[in-house]
């Protein structure tokens, strides 16, 4: 698997993959739609860096949506990672998380930050960040429904 920056191509496939994980409801893949579309529509754009993960035949197995977080001191988000279920238990997402690291690392950030639900559908994904060394640092009860929190994971670099 190499990881390449994302391609007009790539579109459908994205989406299906997001529809296939059955993490994602229809809302939250509208809104990753809606940031693949802005950055495939201004191409050299630096507010999100998306990267997908494909293998020797140009399968995608899976991508990443990270960007720095305005106002902050060298603080930076991970939007969005999805990995097909095809392809799941393979290291995509840790192939990723660490190509974002090493990225990241380079442009001299000093935290990253993800945000993700607390519903049970995420618990999979909540753990993979803690194995990845993230950090549960702050829990908003009932945030995105009742019974859903809002969970962020930090990483100082």
């Amino acid at each position: 698997m190499t990881l390449r920056p994302l391609r007009a191509t790539d579109r459908d496939e994205l989406r299906s993959i997001l529809d296939r994980t059955g993490a994602f409801s229809p809302p939250e893949v509208k809104v990753a739609m809606e940031l693949i579309d802005f950055a495939l529509g201004r191409p050299g754009q630096t507010d999100y860096y998306f990267w997908c993960v494909e293998d020797a035949e140009g399968h995608l197995g899976g991508y990443m949506c990270y960007g720095e977080v305005p106002l902050s001191d060298r603080c930076w988000d991970l939007y969005w990672i999805a990995v097909d279920p095809a392809a799941q238990g393979q290291g995509l997402g840790k192939q990723m998380v660490l190509s974002m690291e090493a990225d990241l690392r380079e442009r001299r950030a000093r935290k990253i930050f993800i945000e993700t639900g607390g519903k049970t559908s995420y618990g999979n994904t909540r753990k993979f960040y803690e194995t990845m060394g993230y950090e549960e640092i702050a829990r908003v009860p009932g945030f995105f429904a009742v019974g859903d929190d809002k969970v962020i994971f930090g990483k100082d670099l």
